[in-house]
């Protein structure tokens, strides 16, 4: 038996992943997010995750609750392969893994608490810290 199971457009779970990190990043639940568009959480989860598409009009929607405009959910969107190849602009997306990390729950605290220090020299002795963190690790 084969299933034939349609798997989600890249660009609709690209856009679903914004949505959730933006949502993250100010600390909004998918519930009160579903609330404000007068749609359940369920629905909201089903757009996180690329399943469902999202409209024009809700995207409009989402952007002014989420307070970024339309074209943040398109930031570093994947290019479809064939299109990119043929106009010789194939390139290799270096941001997936910082989008990858500010989607779990420790980025989301990380960049949260991060940005709240005001202190240029406080942020630069902090990036120093984890990059000699990290160091350590490598050669640990």
């Amino acid at each position: 038996m084969i299933e034939n199971k349609k798997k989600p457009n890249p660009i609709d779970v690209h856009v679903g992943s914004r949505i959730r990190l933006r949502r993250n990043m100010l600390g909004l639940s998918q519930e009160k997010l579903g609330e404000n568009l007068g749609i359940t959480f369920q629905q909201i989860q089903k757009y996180e995750k690329g399943t469902n598409r999202v409209g024009a009009s809700r995207l409009q929607a989402i952007s002014s609750i989420l307070a970024v405009p339309v074209s943040y959910f398109f930031e570093d969107a994947p290019v479809g392969t064939e299109t990119a190849v043929n106009n010789g602009f194939a390139e290799e997306n270096d941001t997936a893994y910082v989008v990858d990390f500010l989607n779990t729950n420790e980025g989301v605290q990380l960049t949260r608490a991060f940005t709240k220090i005001s202190d240029p020299k406080v942020r630069r002795k902090i990036i120093d810290l984890v990059k000699s963190l990290s160091a350590e690790a490598d050669n640990g």
